[in-house]
Parts: C-alpha cells; sequence; structure tokens
C-alpha cells in the first residue's frame, strides 16, 4: 500500500479514525471468576464483572469517545458466537472480523487491520485489548486522541501507550523510553529503547525506580504503518494472510479464513511483533489514570477492593488466594 497522507492533508482532508478491539481471547485464567459470575464457560469479555456490563462492553464505550462506532471494528472466534450473537444483529457485518479459531494475538491484529483497510487504507486505527480495567475513561481516550493526532503529522511512527508504574510489576511487559520525538503540550512521545516482556522481579524492580512504563498494548498508527510493522516482524504471517485476502473472492471470505487459521501456527503480537522490532516504535506516557490488564483474578479483585466495590459474586479471601494465577 502505498503512502498518500501527504495529498490528502494538502487537500484538507481529515483522516478518518478507526479502532480493532481484540475480543477473541479465551481468557482461560480468569475462568475461576467469571464460571462463578456468569454459571457457564464464557470468555471474560463477555462477562459482567463490574457494574453489570460487560467487559467488551465497557471497551466499546470507552473506545466510543474517539473513535465512532461505526469506526470500530471487532476480533471475535467462532466458538463463541453463543455470547456474542446478540451483536450481529447491531454491529455493521464489514466491521466484524471473526476467527474460525484462535491462533494468538498477531493474526487477530493482523485480521482487524486488513478488514479495516479495504475501507480506509490510509487511515489512523487504535487497537484496544477488551480486558483492561481504566480508573478515566475521559483522560486515558484523551491520551489516544493525542496519540491519533501525532501520527497525523508523522504517518511512520506505531505509537504505544505506556502506562506510568505503580509497582515494581513483573508480571506485565515493560518499555523503556529513548530520546523525545514529538512534543506535543501534556503529551510528548519518545522512541522506544527497549521492551521488558515479564522481567524476573529484580529487574521489574529496577524498571520502576528508573521510570519505565507498563505496556499496555493500546496503540495508534496509519494503517500502512502498522501493516508494514506486521511484515517486518513476521513476514510469513503477513504473507500467508495477503495471500489469501487475495482470493478470498473465489472461494468465499469463511471458507478462505478457515482454510487460513487451520495453517497458522499460534503467534503472540508483543513477542512476534513488537519485541522484535521496538526501533520501528514509540510511547506516550499515560499518567494520573489507574490501569490495570484483568488477566487474573487476584488483579481483578485487587482492583474491586481498592474501589471498595463487594459483588456478591466475589470470592472469599482463601478462595481468591488459591484461585490467582500469574499472566
Amino acid at each position: 500500500m502505498s503512502d498518500t497522507s501527504g495529498e490528502e492533508m494538502e487537500a484538507g482532508r481529515r483522516l478518518d479514525r478507526w479502532a480493532i478491539v481484540l475480543a477473541g481471547g479465551e481468557g482461560e485464567r480468569l475462568r475461576p471468576l467469571t464460571r462463578r459470575i456468569a454459571g457457564d464457560e464464557r470468555p471474560k469479555q463477555f462477562c459482567p464483572l463490574m457494574d453489570g456490563a460487560t467487559m467488551l462492553e465497557r471497551t466499546q464505550a470507552r473506545v466510543a469517545r474517539v473513535v465512532r462506532p461505526d469506526r470500530t471494528c471487532l476480533v471475535l472466534t467462532r466458538s463463541h458466537e453463543r455470547y456474542y450473537s446478540s451483536l450481529l444483529d447491531r454491529e455493521a457485518s464489514n466491521l466484524l472480523a471473526v476467527q474460525p479459531c484462535g491462533r494468538g494475538t498477531a493474526p487477530a491484529v493482523l485480521f482487524g487491520a486488513l478488514r479495516v483497510a479495504e475501507q480506509g487504507p490510509t487511515d489512523a486505527v487504535a487497537l484496544f485489548p477488551s480486558d483492561h480495567y481504566v480508573s478515566d475513561d475521559a483522560r486515558f481516550m484523551a491520551h489516544v486522541d493525542a496519540a491519533f493526532m501525532a501520527v497525523e503529522a508523522r504517518p511512520e511512527l506505531v505509537i504505544l501507550l505506556g502506562i506510568e508504574a505503580d509497582g515494581p510489576e513483573s508480571q506485565y511487559g515493560w518499555i523503556e523510553a529513548g530520546a523525545r520525538i514529538l512534543d506535543r503540550p501534556g503529551y510528548p512521545v519518545y522512541q522506544v529503547r527497549r521492551f521488558w516482556e515479564k522481567p524476573a522481579p529484580a529487574v521489574a524492580e529496577t524498571l520502576f525506580e528508573r521510570g519505565c512504563l507498563w505496556n499496555s498494548f493500546v496503540l495508534v498508527a496509519r494503517l500502512p504503518a502498522l501493516l508494514g510493522l506486521v511484515r517486518g516482524a513476521a513476514p510469513g504471517l503477513h504473507s500467508a494472510f495477503v495471500a489469501a485476502w487475495r482470493h478470498r473472492a473465489a472461494l468465499g471470505e469463511s471458507e478462505t479464513v478457515r482454510s487460513l487459521y487451520s495453517r497458522l501456527p499460534s503467534t503472540n503480537f508483543s513477542d512476534g511483533v513488537l519485541v522484535s522490532h521496538p526501533g520501528h516504535l514509540a510511547v506516550l506516557p499515560v499518567r494520573g489514570v489507574e490501569w490495570s490488564d484483568w488477566g487474573d483474578p487476584t488483579r481483578v479483585l485487587k482492583t474491586l477492593e481498592r474501589l471498595g466495590a463487594h459483588p456478591e459474586w466475589a470470592p472469599s479471601e482463601a478462595t481468591a488466594a488459591g484461585s490467582g494465577s500469574a499472566r
């Protein structure tokens, strides 16, 4: 894909903003809680963990502060259809990317990006997991808005949101920032010097003391930059998708995607793309927002305890300690 951003901006057209919400994971580590709440085996994104809203619904509401719902692509998995079937009547079919099975986050990101690129090949897109707690949606999404403005000005950037750490968490990924490359008032952008994926506790302590950032996995980029990042880091994955995409008219999309996923290895976007190509990335620090990846019961319960929330489904302290697991 060619980058025509300069011509578009000169013509005065503001680029459309899109979002990709990853909602296809199994959520196995949180299953002790979701089973207790819902009484079935539903993945966490379809479970109401707080205030009666599912994690996916909370994510969609947060994203809608900056990106229109009709510009938001949901990446789902076919085996979860009974949990998201109600969405099918409300969501535009051309903005659903339904995977036949899970193959990790890298194929999910690429599937969503190609779906969006069909309608806005040079537009900007933000990527969101659907299993995060955010204390202040407005403040968090103001940082996403700033990242959108940054990639309109600098189309080559892929900008990650890095969370100001509140402790030496060894089960998160960390970002070490380098030189400042864009100085927007209140929202500076830095080069990514290095990633630290789930460091040892002693290393996490050092990273915390040095002011390094938690990797939120939320990123903003122009589509050509995002697709180029995947192509450079995982060329086999990229070429398999592009080849399948070119021939899907003959077989039909459903059969094309089923055949493609049957051959794909599982690939994690953090390990397989981000960590291997940090030189192509930038980071925008997010400060003044409490954030948590609700990947296991212990984190969920700790957050609810800080909020003073005591839902009926919350297990006893002893049960919670027994069900927690590392991210």
